[in-house]
This record gives C-alpha cells, structure tokens and sequence, in this order.
C-alpha cells in the first residue's frame, strides 16, 4: 500500500477543480506537498483558504509554471530538484478542454491541448521516474478521464490525449514495476469543475449540452475514491459509479455506446434550432 502520512506529493493543475480537492483531502492526511499552477497568486489564495480548515499537512512550495511546453517540464522539475525533497508521489493532474468537430477547432488550441493532457504527463513522468528508480520507491499517477475509453461528438482531440494517456499509464507500469515505482491512471466522468467551460467552437459552439451541469459527479467523491485507489496501488481507478457502468457498456455492448453517441448529436442539433 502507498503511505500518505509525511508522504512528498508534487500536483500539477493544483488550483483547478480535482486540484483543489487533492490538495484538501492530501493535507488531512498528513502529506506534504509541492504545488504548480499557471498562476502563483491564485494558487496561494485558494490554499490558503483549505489550509485554513486543515491542520495536518505541509505545503513545501508553489511553484508557477507553464507545462505546454518542453522547457517549462523540465524548469519544474529543476526546481523541484532544488528543495533537496524527493518527490513520493507524483500526480500528473493538469489538464484542459476544447468543443466543437476536430476541424472547426483552430490547430494552436488543440495542439496546447495535446502538449498539457498528454505530452506533459509524460514527460513528467520520464523525468521523476528515473528519482524514483534510483531510489526503488515511487507512485505516479495520470488523471486521464472516462474519455479515454469512450470518445464522444464534439470532444475528438480531448479523448485523443485521454486514450493515449491510457496507452502509456499502462505502457509505463509494466516498465518499472519492477524497481517497486507504482502506476496508477483514473478514469473520471464529467465533474463540476471548471473544465466544464472549457472553450466552444464552430457547429457545436451552442451545442445543447446543459445536462452535463445536471449530471455531472461531485469532484470531492471523485478524488476520495481516486486517493483510495492510490493507496491501493491499482493501475485503473474508475472513480465514480457513472465511470464504471459506462466503461463495461463500452466493452460489452459498444453498439449502445454508437447510440447513444448518435443522440447527443441529435441532441445538440435540436439545441442550435436545426
């Protein structure tokens, strides 16, 4: 099992929505953690407020750093390497959205989407993998989403990243299992965060898509099961009900799935007045 009490954790995206819980429920459990998000200001403030309601854990840094790009991976990683912390845990938490068809979508937003939801990640995880080898402990854990199992109308590039974060968690753990490093990928459905405005383009732009707001899960819940799942060392957490059944209707009844993907496009057309 993954200790969490005085346990180094670094998250990336920690000011967003599954950061912000993280950071609560990791705090309550006694870990120590190093923080990252676009903005230090932000950051601060909404921790701040979380450490306010919790005595038990340390924050050991916030750090300010643009992900999308090669540099700014290994600029975190440097100073990191700098508090003389090895890092326990390792939570590849940052992510973004886009809607709309692959082809109304301007190249430069979904290619940053690309870099932040799956390139980051992985480097990341390249980078602190080779600390934790060295060293034969070590857990890193990717949010990818129940996207990447289920690629829904008007979320292409989304669950393009999702998929393939999948692909190498899985890739990844068989890789160094061995030196007692963990792997572990989640799964969550849409929750109510702020990645539920992420930006609209084209023929989906005013899509009738408001029931997401209605079933969307609690993003507290989400991370209590995705920190159980952590601390049981498993490589797929699904970690809400609506994740669950829908990944096993993928698996064994896909033709449901194209319906009820050919639905919402209906659905959405409905919305726009067509």
């Amino acid at each position: 099992m993954t200790q969490l009490d005085k346990t180094v954790v670094l998250i990336t995206g920690a000011a967003g929505g599954f950061g912000q819980e993280l950071t609560r429920q990791l705090l309550e459990a006694g870990s120590r953690l190093i923080l990252t998000d676009l903005n230090e200001v932000v950051l601060r403030e909404r921790v701040e407020l979380i450490q306010g309601q919790v005595a038990t854990g340390q924050v050991l840094a916030y750090l300010a750093i643009d992900l999308s790009t090669t540099e700014g991976c290994e600029n975190l990683y440097r100073q990191v390497k700098a508090l003389n912390i090895p890092v326990d845990i390792l939570i590849n938490n940052a992510g973004i959205a886009v809607f709309g068809r692959m082809d109304e979508i301007p190249s430069e937003k979904w290619e940053r989407l690309m870099q932040i939801n799956l390139l980051t990640p992985m480097r990341l995880s390249a980078l602190f993998a080779a600390d934790m080898i060295a060293r034969q402990r070590g857990h890193i854990v990717n949010i990818s989403s129940l996207a990447g199992w289920w690629a829904s109308p008007g979320l292409t590039h989304y669950a393009a990243s999702k998929f393939g974060l999948r692909g190498f968690s899985e890739g990844f753990f068989h890789e160094v299992k061995d030196y007692n490093v963990k792997v572990t990928a989640v799964y969550p459905f849409f929750s109510r965060t702020p990645i539920l405005q992420c930006e609209r383009f084209g023929s989906f732009a005013k899509g009738n898509d408001d029931f997401l707001e209605h079933v969307a899960t609690d993003p507290a819940q989400v991370m209590r099961a995705t920190i159980k799942g952590i601390i049981h060392n498993k490589l797929h957490v699904f970690p809400d009900a609506t994740a669950k059944n829908a990944h096993l209707l993928k698996r064994y009844f896909p033709q449901i799935v194209n319906s009820i993907n050919d639905a919402f496009l209906r659905r959405l057309k409905v919305g726009k007045g067509k």
